[in-house]
């Protein structure tokens, strides 16, 4: 009998412990898995269950939280959502989140594990911190200026601090309304379906997702390979490049418009835009050349995390020297971001030195105190300090005495220089202009206040489709929408 006792004993024993092994199992091992189930709402109800950390612009909220007092409680809102949707991005409870709002969705949510004082017991009974803030480094100045400039054109621009790397506007035009997309009902859908049908696609991101040729803004990169490798030691010097010039290898020609462009030095080259001359100094520089110094700039390699994705801007490696002179021009091969160009000029402006460019300044936990800052850091150094002073005396050059005019700021020194270009396109051999596909207006350059130190900002702008019928017209166009925002950021430097 007490045989029989102790092995029902034992059974019942074996009964209890089985669901206790089961249940410690599940939380042991399967949690994640149960927890990623498409049909476990428990983490979805958690993530809305409290009000999502704030993006700071100037140390102003551009975000939100409302409470709809709906199961997934509290819904993202937006300040000024077109203004900063190319930074914020969106968070949305039906279709997931972008840009900062996607990058930083660990601080925001608080979830991230520096927000907490004690990481592994939040992680053991699943706590939740209050959401952190993303402190930006927008300007709210230059980011007005440039989405007011850009007005209905479709277009972007992107600033920098030539000397921190700090992103200082970043406008994509046409914009939208990311509030629209932050509940789950039907109205969000509608605008969903709206917005990714809309041919304009104004939930792209021109400043950093998007890149175009970047025409004759990339002689730039052309001049500093030219200067670096002794191919053009003296740039007052004659080039001796004809115009028309003709491309190696092929019946084309590169005819320019102004005819100074005819054996013009390398300065009044870049000034008034001879693509002959850039050409053909490409092609005297050489593939390997050509093809380390755009690398140096940060041409084919990923684009930077700001820490928002940044589409990879090419350079063609292809070596025959007819579609070497294309690539030195802007043309065959080579795309570029905009944050990729206003990088091109930030290295101009400081000195040489690429900065690596970022949009979060710091982040903070719910009670205002910091837990990570980014720091300053130089990404390439593709060019000597003395290229970089030469190239800097012919983009002021360009401004004060070429196509880049539009763009000088009354008390400030101002360097720059114009490009157009088109999609998919070739050049024609009758007169140089670019045969189909949708046309761009660039411009990239710096401003320096007077008596400051360093310059103040460095930028690149593009315009698709620019209104005027000529190209110099298109690339004046460029420069024109730069002005406000060299001007704003002029105005915000103390000397």
């Amino acid at each position: 009998m007490t045989r029989c006792v102790r092995h029902t004993a034992v059974f019942c024993l074996l009964l209890l412990l089985a669901p206790l092994v089961n249940a410690a199992r599940i939380q042991a091992l399967k949690a994640d898995e149960y927890d990623d189930n498409p049909a476990n709402r428990r983490r979805t109800i958690a993530r809305y269950s409290q009000p999502r950390g704030d993006i700071l612009v100037g140390g102003v909220p551009v975000t939100g939280s409302t409470d709809t007092g709906q199961r997934l409680r509290y819904e993202r809102t937006y300040r000024e959502g077109p203004l900063y949707a190319p930074v914020t991005g969106y968070a949305s409870q039906s279709y997931g989140a972008s840009l900062l709002e996607h990058a930083e969705d660990a601080v925001l949510t608080g979830t991230d594990p520096r927000l907490a004082l004690l990481p592994l017991w939040d992680d053991l009974t699943r706590a939740r911190q209050p959401g952190g803030a993303v402190a930006t480094t927008i300007d709210p100045a230059l980011q007005r200026a440039a989405f007011a400039v850009l007005g209905r054109r479709k277009g972007a621009v992107a600033a920098l601090d030539p000397g921190t790397g700090r992103i200082l506007a970043l406008v994509s035009t046409p914009s939208y309304d990311p509030g629209r997309l932050s509940g789950n009902g039907a109205a969000v859908t509608r605008a969903w379906q709206r917005l990714t049908a809309d041919p304009d696609r104004p939930m792209l991101n021109r400043a950093l997702g998007r890149t175009y040729p970047p025409g004759s803004t990339f002689n730039v990169v052309t001049a500093a390979a030219a200067l670096e490798h002794g191919t053009a030691a003296d740039a007052d010097a004659r080039t001796g490049t004809p115009n028309p010039y003709h491309l190696p290898g092929t019946r084309l020609m590169v005819r320019d418009r102004p005819r100074e462009c005819a054996h013009a030095s390398l300065r009044r080259a870049l000034a008034v835009s001879c693509d002959s001359v850039f050409a053909a100094l490409g092609v005297r520089t050489g593939p390997a050349a050509m093809v380390a110094t755009a690398e140096r700039f940060g041409f084919n390699e990923p684009g930077p995390a700001v820490p928002s994705p940044v589409a990879t801007s090419t350079f063609d490696r292809r070596t025959p020297p007819g579609r070497l002179a294309l690539s030195a021009i802007g043309h065959a091969g080579v795309a570029a971001t905009p944050l990729q160009m206003a990088m091109v000029a930030a290295a101009v402006a400081g000195g040489g030195n690429v900065p690596r460019p970022h949009l979060v300044d710091r982040l903070t936990d719910g009670d205002g105190a910091t837990v990570a800052v980014t720091p300053h850091a130089v990404a390439h150094q593709p060019i000597s300090r003395r290229t970089a002073a030469e190239l800097r005396r012919m983009m002021v050059g360009a401004v004060t005495d070429g196509t880049a005019g539009p763009a000088a700021v009354p008390g400030a020194t101002v360097g720059g220089t114009t490009g157009t270009a088109r999609d998919g396109t070739r050049r024609g051999a009758r007169d140089g202009a670019r045969d189909g596909g949708t046309p761009y207006a660039w411009f990239i350059g710096w401003a320096q206040k007077e008596g400051a130190p360093l310059p103040a900002v460095a930028m690149a702008a593009v315009v698709e489709a620019p209104a005027a019928d000529r190209e110099t017209d298109g690339a004046t166009e460029a420069a024109r929408v730069a002005g406000p925002v060299l001007r704003a950021a002029v105005r915000g430097t103390r000397p």
